[in-house]
């Protein structure tokens, strides 16, 4: 079982940290390695080398190349969550984002 540790990026950390709970609920049934955490922005660069993959909030979008540089020294891929997933905070549709964009 391969294990993911997925880093979910917002302001304050609020609604990404509702998502992230419910990306955790189905993570632990469809990829049970798979942990998902929600941390403001304000701390990611100190702790973005523990993760496989930083997905953003879709309000960041602008600031995409950014995180892309602050990741890049330790090859982690970095994706904007579609608003869809983001807006309904659904759980399994980033899960399988999360997936997608790792398997790339």
């Amino acid at each position: 079982m391969t294990e993911y540790n997925v880093l979910l990026c917002c302001g304050a950390g609020m609604s990404s940290g509702f998502l992230a709970q419910r990306a955790q609920k189905a993570a632990d049934e469809k990829y049970p390695g798979m942990k998902v955490s929600a941390k403001s922005q304000s701390v990611v660069e100190d702790i973005i080398e523990d993760y496989d993959i930083l997905l953003l909030g879709p309000h960041y979008e602008s600031h995409l190349d950014e995180f892309e540089e602050m990741a890049e020294p330790y090859d982690i891929p970095v994706a904007v969550i579609p608003q869809n997933i983001y807006g309904a905070l659904d759980g399994e549709g980033l899960v399988d984002f999360a997936m997608e964009k790792l398997n790339e």
